[in-house]
């Protein structure tokens, strides 16, 4: 199918596009067949971790967010996309039990039908409380989760090489593989690129655009982005000449997205500040942007951790270590409605970085 792709496209497929049929063409794309993807260890076929996998406490004090940003938005359901194995819906959904919160519908949006099976069977227990759609109603009312979503939405390539941007895409060698092709473009980074070195980076108009259509669904509620990724001026720094497209495959990283294609994950990191001035141009207010560290600490995980085994404990400090996931992954709050003071950006605050 990619190959097709290439061939109607002329012999070059910008590599968006590439990366999205890598992701997700029907029957070969990555999130479509089915493997794992997740798990802790290579050797249970899993290709990458995510923090609701790490530790149940991550989805247990976010839960105390989404519960206020329930009441603060007087709203009663829980839309979640890309929702994994369904570890954070499980957590989430424990502790807003835990907490008497009275939920309508907690909505899952994925478009992996192999991994909506495993939430199914892993969400089974929560009844019907707990449903599934492939695409966004007309009019939307609630609190959004996405955890690990915008890093998995296609990117442009854009290759600055000897003073000239170009964008990225790929073709089809003589020997029948993939390869690199770049071509004049006037697309640019929403910064100027500092010094004439050659210079690769992305651009994100497909993670910008899914902001802007679930600000025009959503008509009261909130929205937590949890993700890898900068502010656009650390994003467009003059150093990071290489760009941040990785692929994960058994828990190994590479920077290589045109081997084993549709075998792997393929995935860039988040431009905060693009993703921020799309939900403002979509009507959002911004409650809050910080780090996952912060955020989680503003929520009571060190005293959770504290109450926690020797195990758990040490689990859970992946999440807060600025060297693991404490610094890099940011958080990013929105809110349809009166904005208010919200507990996961009480310290920390990081809007100056935006």
């Amino acid at each position: 199918m990619i190959r097709a792709a290439v061939h109607d496209a002329g012999g070059w497929l910008p590599f968006d596009q590439f990366m999205h049929l890598a992701l997700y063409a029907p029957g070969l794309g990555y999130y479509v067949h089915g493997s794992r993807k997740l798990g802790q260890l290579p050797q249970d076929g899993s290709d990458f971790v995510t923090a609701p996998e790490i530790s149940p406490l991550y989805g247990q004090v976010l839960a105390l967010q989404v519960a206020e940003a329930l009441q603060m938005t007087a709203t009663d359901e829980i839309w979640e996309f890309g929702a994994g194995s369904g570890a954070l819906a499980e957590q989430v959904l424990d502790g807003l039990q835990q907490q008497g919160v009275a939920l309508r519908r907690y909505t899952i949006v994925d478009v992996s039908g192999s991994l909506r099976a495993r939430q199914q069977e892993r969400l089974a227990r929560f009844g019907d409380i707990v449903q599934w759609a492939d695409a966004l109603p007309a009019q939307m009312r609630g609190v959004v989760l996405g955890n690990e979503v915008l890093d998995a939405m296609p990117v442009k390539l854009l290759q600055r090489r000897d003073g000239v941007w170009h964008e990225r895409g790929v073709v089809i060698d003589d020997a029948g593989n993939w390869a690199w092709e770049d071509r004049a473009t006037d697309l640019r980074p929403p910064l100027e690129i500092a010094g004439d070195h050659d210079y690769l980076t992305e651009i994100h108009p497909q993670g910008e655009a899914f902001i802007r259509t679930l600000g025009q669904h959503l008509e009261q509620g909130a929205a937590f982005f949890i993700d890898y990724g900068f502010g656009e001026r650390e994003y467009y720094h003059p150093q990071r000449d290489g760009g941040t497209v990785m692929c994960h495959q058994l828990h190994r990283a590479d920077d290589n997205p045109l081997l084993a294609v549709g075998e792997k994950d393929i995935t860039a990191h988040v431009n905060f500040t693009g993703t921020a001035v799309a939900a403002q141009e979509a009507g959002f207010e911004i409650l809050g942007y910080t780090t996952q560290g912060w955020f989680l600490l503003n929520l009571g995980l060190a005293q959770r951790m504290e109450a926690s085994d020797l195990a758990t404990r040490t689990l859970a400090q992946k999440l807060v270590l600025e060297h693991e996931m404490g610094e890099l992954f940011k958080v990013l709050g929105l809110c349809k409605g009166e904005p208010w003071a919200a507990q996961g950006f009480a310290s920390g605050d990081r809007l100056r970085m935006l």
